[in-house]
């Protein structure tokens, strides 16, 4: 007799390999996401009230220059044909033209977006850097309910910290150690010392929330049998709490970690208004301000893809180290 052989079902090959599910559901999400994105922010700048072109062209321009304008830029067109040539322009990387300045709105990112990563990065290194070592040692120092007083400090300065808006925060730096101090410029960007004020303004808030997120995790670690199981061995506290603790902290981590990084991105927008720092930012407000349609457009799908990318990034890596959430996902 022929011996009988059975081929494996799709969807036994895909719950054997769980990336075959995890990936293109992810992906499939960003799709749909980035539609939503483009969407919304071509309805929302629809949505605002006034005449851009006349406000760009101040109230001195007579209506047949206003009205010829508006022709030219497609304002006239019925809002669905608008639409599709804005997906069009869109997918084949053309913004346009700025309305106010007449610049193209790639050349006007291009520029400005460097400096608004130049910010935004560090600052986030910094908040790593700052929130992981802290709420690790604060785990392994008020474990068990000690130091309480310790506790109860490292508590209410980290709340505090994190409650306060960035612009708020950004005013009292510059109030103390611009104005006052004289330590560091009050604005621009001229030099290394102009970068501290608006990366600190960016990364103490969520260095505060994530330390306290650390600590929590580490405390949950710091309870498991492979922990209990390290000491009996003797293992040198350093060694136990580097390979053991904290590897096992960071899934919750990296997920406030990302989501923090996404949000340096809307940060960055308030924080580079103060310092006027010469970022997205200010552009940004300006263009609002100014009713730029496709300044406007082009920096919302900037600023809302980064974000998008970012989420992305941060599910595959956590996919990686524990394997496990790719099955939870599919």
């Amino acid at each position: 007799m022929t011996a009988l052989t059975t081929v494996p079902r799709p969807a036994a090959r895909a719950r054997g390999n769980p990336w075959a599910t995890f990936l293109p559901r992810r992906l499939g999400r960003l799709i749909v996401s980035v539609w939503v994105l483009i969407s919304a922010a071509f309805v929302m700048i629809h949505l605002v009230p006034g005449d851009p072109v006349r406000a760009a062209m101040g109230l001195t321009a007579s209506p047949e220059v206003v009205a010829a304008r508006r022709q030219a830029l497609g304002l006239n067109d019925p809002l669905p044909k608008q639409y599709a040539d804005y997906l069009y322009h869109v997918f084949t990387g053309d913004f346009g033209a700025s309305i106010v300045s007449g610049l193209p709105v790639s050349q006007v990112i291009a520029q400005r977006l460097p400096a608004s990563l130049l910010i935004a990065m560090p600052a986030f290194l910094v908040l790593m850097v700052l929130a992981v070592p802290l709420g690790v040692v604060m785990a392994v120092l008020t474990r068990g309910g000690r130091r309480g007083g310790l506790h109860l400090g490292y508590t209410g300065v980290s709340v505090i910290l994190g409650a306060i808006p960035d612009f708020i925060l950004a005013v009292a730096l510059v109030s103390v150690f611009a104005v006052r101090l004289g330590w560091f410029p009050v604005a621009g960007r001229d030099g290394v010392s102009s970068f501290v004020l608006p990366v600190l303004t960016l990364s103490l808030g969520g260095a505060a929330v994530l330390s306290r997120v650390v600590r929590s995790e580490t405390l949950s670690v710091l309870d498991n049998d492979f922990v209990r199981t390290a000491r009996a061995k003797r293992l040198p506290a350093p060694l136990m709490y580097l390979r053991h603790a904290l590897p096992n902290a960071l899934t919750a981590t990296l997920t406030i970690g990302g989501m923090l990084l996404a949000g340096l991105a809307a940060g960055t927008v308030l924080v580079e208004n103060v310092f006027q720092w010469p970022g997205l930012g200010t552009v940004l407000v300006q263009s609002i301000q100014q009713k730029d349609y496709p300044m406007v457009q082009a920096l919302v799908l900037v600023y809302g893809g980064l974000t998008l990318v970012v989420n992305l990034c941060v599910d595959v890596l956590l996919a990686v180290i524990d394997p496990r959430s790719t099955v939870k996902e599919g």
